[in-house]
């Protein structure tokens, strides 16, 4: 009995998770669920109304928060994004770090977000980015920065992308670049 219950509750709940998400970002796309109907349910969540608007963050990897060397290359050389790097600081020292980036280990990343700019500064050596300026999370080959883009967006900040390549793929394209 109970388990039938359990099941009855399982079909109802995507369907008023359906009918309250979809028209909230019928701009956006659909994507299609295991049951074979379209559902926002399975990648995006509402977050935080915002200026009277209700609006809806991926929190899965995808195309849209992927930087890839030459977008990072730009930035950096633009200055329109800071470039924080979640590896251990023994790793930027045995491997090398991305000119430009602030070193933020993972295990820290939620709490230093959170501090007062001044002390951002004080305990990394940069400048600690606002929640509306564009951040870009990098590490050793992109699964950490991944988790940072999540802990960021978790914390509000809405233009988090990560580079997936990493250091490696830094490495190679400079390597590549010093040969030509």
């Amino acid at each position: 009995m109970a388990l039938n219950s359990c099941l009855k509750v399982s079909r109802i709940i995507p369907r008023v998770l359906h009918r309250n998400v979809i028209h909230l970002a019928c701009a956006t796309r659909t994507l299609k669920n295991s049951l074979g109907t379209h559902s926002l349910c399975v990648q995006y969540t509402p977050a935080v109304t915002c200026r009277g608007k209700t609006q809806l963050r991926n929190f899965s990897s995808s195309k849209e928060t992927d930087v890839s060397y030459e977008q990072l290359k730009k930035l950096l050389a633009a200055g329109t994004a800071s470039v924080i790097d979640v590896r251990e600081p023994w790793e930027l020292r045995e491997y090398g770090n991305i000119p430009g980036s602030i070193n933020v280990p993972l295990g820290q990343v939620s709490n230093a977000l959170q501090l007062s700019p001044e002390d951002f500064k004080e305990k990394y050596g940069g400048t600690m980015p606002s929640q509306t300026e564009n951040v870009v999370f990098t590490c050793l080959a992109g699964v950490r920065s991944k988790t940072a883009l999540d802990t960021a967006a978790s914390l509000g900040y809405s233009k988090v992308k990560h580079f997936p390549g990493g250091w490696q793929d830094w490495a190679k394209h400079e390597i590549l670049q010093t040969k030509e």
